[in-house]
Protein backbone atom coordinates (compact mmCIF):
# COMPACT_ATOMS: atom_id res chain seq x y z
CA UNK A 1 0.00 0.00 0.00
CA UNK A 2 1.32 3.39 -0.98
CA UNK A 3 0.98 6.26 1.50
CA UNK A 4 1.47 9.85 0.47
CA UNK A 5 2.62 12.53 2.90
CA UNK A 6 -0.89 13.96 2.93
CA UNK A 7 -2.55 10.64 3.80
CA UNK A 8 0.00 10.05 6.55
CA UNK A 9 -0.88 13.41 8.11
CA UNK A 10 -4.60 12.63 7.91
CA UNK A 11 -4.14 9.30 9.65
CA UNK A 12 -2.03 10.90 12.35
CA UNK A 13 -4.63 13.58 12.91
CA UNK A 14 -7.41 11.01 13.21
CA UNK A 15 -5.41 9.07 15.77
CA UNK A 16 -4.87 12.17 17.86
CA UNK A 17 -8.54 13.13 17.70
CA UNK A 18 -9.79 9.70 18.71
CA UNK A 19 -10.49 9.33 22.45
CA UNK A 20 -8.09 7.10 24.28
CA UNK A 21 -9.58 4.04 25.91
CA UNK A 22 -7.04 4.35 28.67
CA UNK A 23 -7.60 8.07 29.35
CA UNK A 24 -7.83 8.62 33.08
CA UNK A 25 -10.73 10.49 34.68
CA UNK A 26 -9.98 14.18 35.23
CA UNK A 27 -11.47 16.16 38.12
CA UNK A 28 -12.99 19.30 36.59
CA UNK A 29 -12.04 21.32 39.67
CA UNK A 30 -8.40 20.50 38.98
CA UNK A 31 -8.42 22.25 35.61
CA UNK A 32 -10.64 25.29 36.17
CA UNK A 33 -9.41 28.46 37.96
CA UNK A 34 -9.18 28.19 41.72
CA UNK A 35 -11.85 29.82 43.85
CA UNK A 36 -10.30 32.90 45.47
CA UNK A 37 -11.52 35.62 47.83
CA UNK A 38 -13.41 38.12 45.67
CA UNK A 39 -13.43 41.91 45.62
CA UNK A 40 -11.37 42.18 48.80
CA UNK A 41 -10.43 45.76 47.88
CA UNK A 42 -13.97 47.09 47.44
CA UNK A 43 -14.10 50.60 48.90
CA UNK A 44 -10.29 50.85 49.08
CA UNK A 45 -9.75 54.61 48.74
CA UNK A 46 -6.08 54.30 47.72
CA UNK A 47 -6.83 51.82 44.93
CA UNK A 48 -9.83 53.83 43.73
CA UNK A 49 -7.73 57.00 43.52
CA UNK A 50 -5.07 55.22 41.48
CA UNK A 51 -7.69 53.76 39.12
CA UNK A 52 -9.41 57.11 38.61
CA UNK A 53 -6.13 58.87 37.81
CA UNK A 54 -4.63 56.10 35.66
CA UNK A 55 -4.10 57.48 32.12
CA UNK A 56 -5.09 54.33 30.18
CA UNK A 57 -7.28 51.26 30.48
CA UNK A 58 -4.16 49.08 30.42
CA UNK A 59 -2.74 51.00 33.39
CA UNK A 60 -5.97 50.38 35.30
CA UNK A 61 -5.87 46.68 34.46
CA UNK A 62 -2.33 46.42 35.83
CA UNK A 63 -3.53 47.87 39.14
CA UNK A 64 -6.20 45.18 39.38
CA UNK A 65 -3.61 42.44 39.74
CA UNK A 66 -5.59 40.06 41.96
CA UNK A 67 -7.96 37.58 40.30
CA UNK A 68 -10.67 38.36 42.84
CA UNK A 69 -10.55 42.06 41.90
CA UNK A 70 -12.72 41.21 38.88
CA UNK A 71 -15.57 39.43 40.72
CA UNK A 72 -18.41 40.92 42.81
CA UNK A 73 -20.54 38.76 45.13
CA UNK A 74 -24.14 39.95 45.48
CA UNK A 75 -24.72 37.37 48.23
CA UNK A 76 -22.05 38.90 50.46
CA UNK A 77 -24.61 40.96 52.34
CA UNK A 78 -22.41 41.41 55.39
CA UNK A 79 -19.50 43.01 53.56
CA UNK A 80 -18.97 46.62 54.60
CA UNK A 81 -20.27 49.17 52.10
CA UNK A 82 -22.00 46.62 49.84
CA UNK A 83 -25.60 47.20 50.96
CA UNK A 84 -27.04 50.24 49.22
CA UNK A 85 -30.38 50.06 51.00
CA UNK A 86 -31.50 47.91 53.89
CA UNK A 87 -34.87 48.11 55.59
CA UNK A 88 -37.77 46.15 57.00
CA UNK A 89 -38.98 45.08 53.55
CA UNK A 90 -35.69 43.86 52.07
CA UNK A 91 -32.36 45.12 50.82
CA UNK A 92 -30.46 45.96 47.67
CA UNK A 93 -26.80 45.33 46.86
CA UNK A 94 -24.99 47.69 44.51
CA UNK A 95 -21.83 47.09 42.50
CA UNK A 96 -20.57 50.63 41.82
CA UNK A 97 -17.25 52.33 41.22
CA UNK A 98 -16.85 52.51 45.00
CA UNK A 99 -17.94 49.01 46.03
CA UNK A 100 -16.44 47.29 42.96
CA UNK A 101 -13.39 49.30 41.74
CA UNK A 102 -12.96 47.13 38.62
CA UNK A 103 -15.92 49.06 37.14
CA UNK A 104 -13.97 52.32 37.03
CA UNK A 105 -13.53 53.47 33.46
CA UNK A 106 -16.06 51.01 32.03
CA UNK A 107 -19.29 53.01 32.31
CA UNK A 108 -21.53 50.42 33.95
CA UNK A 109 -22.86 49.29 37.32
CA UNK A 110 -25.48 46.91 38.69
CA UNK A 111 -27.81 46.49 41.65
CA UNK A 112 -29.61 43.36 42.86
CA UNK A 113 -32.73 43.95 44.95
CA UNK A 114 -34.18 41.43 47.39
CA UNK A 115 -37.79 42.21 48.41
CA UNK A 116 -39.61 40.16 51.03
CA UNK A 117 -43.34 39.32 50.86
CA UNK A 118 -45.32 42.53 50.19
CA UNK A 119 -42.06 44.49 50.37
CA UNK A 120 -41.65 47.80 48.55
CA UNK A 121 -38.71 49.82 47.25
CA UNK A 122 -40.05 53.33 47.78
CA UNK A 123 -40.20 55.99 45.06
CA UNK A 124 -36.76 57.25 44.01
CA UNK A 125 -34.74 58.57 41.09
CA UNK A 126 -31.31 57.85 39.62
CA UNK A 127 -29.94 61.28 38.70
CA UNK A 128 -27.13 60.09 36.42
CA UNK A 129 -28.39 57.02 34.56
CA UNK A 130 -31.26 55.12 32.96
CA UNK A 131 -32.13 51.81 34.66
CA UNK A 132 -32.87 48.48 32.97
CA UNK A 133 -34.72 46.35 35.51
CA UNK A 134 -35.32 42.61 35.08
CA UNK A 135 -37.22 40.44 37.56
CA UNK A 136 -35.38 37.12 38.07
CA UNK A 137 -37.47 35.63 40.88
CA UNK A 138 -41.17 36.13 41.58
CA UNK A 139 -43.16 39.09 40.28
CA UNK A 140 -42.67 42.85 40.45
CA UNK A 141 -45.15 45.71 40.26
CA UNK A 142 -43.49 48.83 38.85
CA UNK A 143 -44.53 52.46 38.56
CA UNK A 144 -42.75 55.42 37.05
CA UNK A 145 -43.47 58.93 35.83
CA UNK A 146 -41.04 60.56 33.43
CA UNK A 147 -41.63 64.25 34.17
CA UNK A 148 -44.31 66.92 34.69
CA UNK A 149 -47.19 66.34 32.28
CA UNK A 150 -46.22 62.74 31.47
CA UNK A 151 -48.69 59.92 32.06
CA UNK A 152 -47.61 57.59 34.88
CA UNK A 153 -46.76 54.05 33.72
CA UNK A 154 -47.56 50.97 35.81
CA UNK A 155 -46.87 47.31 35.05
CA UNK A 156 -46.88 43.89 36.69
CA UNK A 157 -43.87 41.94 35.49
CA UNK A 158 -43.36 38.18 35.53
CA UNK A 159 -40.04 36.39 35.91
CA UNK A 160 -37.48 37.36 33.24
CA UNK A 161 -39.48 40.34 31.98
CA UNK A 162 -37.72 43.70 31.88
CA UNK A 163 -38.68 47.35 32.04
CA UNK A 164 -36.81 50.63 31.61
CA UNK A 165 -36.80 53.58 34.00
CA UNK A 166 -35.48 56.62 32.09
CA UNK A 167 -32.77 58.69 33.73
CA UNK A 168 -34.25 60.99 36.38
CA UNK A 169 -37.72 59.39 36.28
CA UNK A 170 -39.45 58.83 39.63
CA UNK A 171 -40.06 55.10 40.00
CA UNK A 172 -40.70 52.33 42.54
CA UNK A 173 -40.95 48.54 42.80
CA UNK A 174 -43.36 46.42 44.85
CA UNK A 175 -43.50 42.66 45.51
CA UNK A 176 -47.20 41.63 45.35
CA UNK A 177 -46.67 38.04 46.47
CA UNK A 178 -46.10 35.95 49.59
CA UNK A 179 -42.63 34.78 48.55
CA UNK A 180 -39.40 36.69 48.04
CA UNK A 181 -38.83 38.61 44.82
CA UNK A 182 -35.42 39.37 43.29
CA UNK A 183 -34.69 41.93 40.58
CA UNK A 184 -31.52 42.96 38.77
CA UNK A 185 -30.96 46.57 37.73
CA UNK A 186 -28.27 47.60 35.24
CA UNK A 187 -27.01 51.15 34.66
CA UNK A 188 -24.78 52.73 31.96
CA UNK A 189 -22.81 54.63 34.63
CA UNK A 190 -20.44 53.53 37.40
CA UNK A 191 -22.21 55.87 39.83
CA UNK A 192 -25.89 56.18 38.87
CA UNK A 193 -26.81 57.65 42.25
CA UNK A 194 -30.06 57.15 44.18
CA UNK A 195 -32.33 59.79 45.68
CA UNK A 196 -35.41 58.66 47.62
CA UNK A 197 -38.22 61.11 46.85
CA UNK A 198 -40.19 61.28 50.11
CA UNK A 199 -37.18 61.00 52.39
CA UNK A 200 -35.07 63.63 50.68
CA UNK A 201 -37.96 66.01 50.08
CA UNK A 202 -38.90 65.96 53.74
CA UNK A 203 -35.25 66.40 54.72
CA UNK A 204 -35.50 69.96 53.39
CA UNK A 205 -37.37 70.79 56.64
CA UNK A 206 -34.97 70.14 59.54
CA UNK A 207 -37.74 70.65 62.10
CA UNK A 208 -39.66 67.65 60.80
CA UNK A 209 -36.77 65.25 60.05
CA UNK A 210 -37.37 63.29 63.26
CA UNK A 211 -40.98 62.59 62.21
CA UNK A 212 -40.28 61.57 58.62
CA UNK A 213 -39.18 58.37 56.94
CA UNK A 214 -35.52 59.19 57.48
CA UNK A 215 -33.08 57.21 55.34
CA UNK A 216 -34.89 53.90 55.04
CA UNK A 217 -35.48 52.72 51.46
CA UNK A 218 -37.48 49.51 51.92
CA UNK A 219 -40.53 49.03 54.10
CA UNK A 220 -42.34 46.06 55.58
CA UNK A 221 -45.89 45.67 54.27
CA UNK A 222 -47.06 44.81 57.79
CA UNK A 223 -46.48 48.46 58.74
CA UNK A 224 -48.93 49.78 56.15
CA UNK A 225 -50.91 51.73 58.76
CA UNK A 226 -47.82 53.65 59.87
CA UNK A 227 -46.68 54.82 56.44
CA UNK A 228 -49.98 54.72 54.46
CA UNK A 229 -50.07 58.52 54.23
CA UNK A 230 -46.58 58.58 52.67
CA UNK A 231 -47.22 56.32 49.68
CA UNK A 232 -49.59 56.40 46.65
CA UNK A 233 -53.11 55.05 47.21
CA UNK A 234 -52.76 52.36 44.56
CA UNK A 235 -49.63 50.94 46.19
CA UNK A 236 -51.22 51.11 49.64
CA UNK A 237 -54.18 49.16 48.28
CA UNK A 238 -51.79 46.67 46.69
CA UNK A 239 -50.04 46.13 50.00
CA UNK A 240 -53.42 45.67 51.75
CA UNK A 241 -54.43 43.02 49.22
CA UNK A 242 -51.02 41.33 49.43
CA UNK A 243 -51.16 41.14 53.23
CA UNK A 244 -54.65 39.64 53.04
CA UNK A 245 -53.57 37.08 50.46
CA UNK A 246 -50.50 36.08 52.44
CA UNK A 247 -52.24 36.02 55.80
CA UNK A 248 -49.72 38.49 57.20
CA UNK A 249 -50.89 40.31 60.33
CA UNK A 250 -50.70 44.09 60.11
CA UNK A 251 -48.70 45.88 62.76
CA UNK A 252 -50.51 48.53 64.77
CA UNK A 253 -49.84 52.13 63.77
CA UNK A 254 -46.77 53.40 65.59
CA UNK A 255 -44.21 56.18 65.51
CA UNK A 256 -42.10 56.04 62.34
CA UNK A 257 -38.89 56.10 64.36
CA UNK A 258 -39.78 52.66 65.72
CA UNK A 259 -39.56 51.15 62.21
CA UNK A 260 -35.87 51.94 61.94
CA UNK A 261 -34.55 50.73 65.30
Amino acid sequence: MHFTAASTLLLAGAALAAPSRTARAIDIDAVIPAVVPVNTRGGNAELITKLVTAPTTLDRAKLLDQAGDWVFDFKDVNAAGRSEAKGQGGLSMAATAKTFPALIGHGASMTVGFLGPCGMNTAHVHPRATELNIIVQGRLVTNFVLENGATPVANTMKTFQMTVFPQGAIHQEFNPDCTDAVFVAAFPHTDAGTSQIAQNFLSLRPDVVGATLGGVQTLNGKDIETFRHAIPDNIALGIDACLNKCGIQRNAKRDLSELFD
